[in-house]
């Protein structure tokens, strides 16, 4: 599986952005995909998940403001990023996860700056 991401860049705080992730190769393959940011000199974390079934988890923090969602003819997932806060500021990664522990896929990471 090899997963593009996309749509990063450089937004004022309260703005939006939306990021893309297309993935290719075996993707029957994947059960859920989510969304990662790392952030300068701290531990990435998970922002946003979606199951094949269209189950959906968020991290508290983003919970309201950005939204996962999937378009499965595009074979692309999109995390919407609403009311921006400089506290977003990160590297935002593609993942996608199969069905056992070495299935697990990353794509190169999109930088996302918001200013205050």
């Amino acid at each position: 599986v090899q997963l593009q991401a996309s749509g990063g860049g450089l937004v004022q705080a309260g703005g939006s952005l939306r990021l893309s992730c297309v993935a290719s190769g075996s993707i029957f393959s994947i059960v859920a995909m989510h969304w990662y940011r790392q952030a300068p000199g701290k531990e990435r974390q998970m922002v946003a998940g979606i199951l094949n079934g269209g189950s959906t988890a968020y991290l508290p923090s983003v919970k309201g403001r950005f939204t996962i969602s999937r378009d499965n003819a595009k074979n692309t997932v999109y995390l919407q990023m609403n009311s921006l806060k400089p506290e977003d500021t990160a590297v935002y990664f593609c993942n996608a996860d199969g069905p056992g522990p070495e299935d697990d896929y990353w794509g190169q990471g999109t930088l996302v700056t918001v200013s205050s």
